[in-house]
């Protein structure tokens, strides 16, 4: 593991985001397009690769993290805005990093 100082970490801004939308993405199989509302920030549309663990009705209106000052990066043809965080367990198990008692916009440190 490598260390990076806290003025690297300092950096990074992560936001509480509500799950507005889910497509599947048109060009790969284990890709959903999503938008998020990130209250005062507004909306962004994210590629997150959430297929294998999630159906679209189990995302539409769960609470998540974004990483909201990420570059965008073009995924398979489709700008993403930013980048939810989820946990993976050894068994390639995917949970949402989500929120209970905050809304949209919340900073998270």
């Amino acid at each position: 593991m490598t260390e990076i100082p806290y003025s690297e970490w300092e950096k990074i801004e992560l936001r509480v985001g509500k799950i507005l939308s889910v497509e599947d993405h048109p060009n790969a199989d284990k890709l959903y397009l999503v938008e998020v509302d990130l209250g005062k920030l507004g909306k962004k549309k994210l590629v997150a690769g959430l297929k294998k663990a999630y159906k679209p009705k189990q995302l539409i209106g769960k609470l998540c993290t974004v990483f909201t000052n990420l570059q965008p990066a073009e995924i398979r043809g489709i700008k993403s805005e930013g980048m939810i965080l989820a946990a993976v367990d050894e068994n390639e198990k995917v949970e949402i990093i989500a929120p209970k008692k905050v809304g949209p916009g919340s900073k998270v440190r």
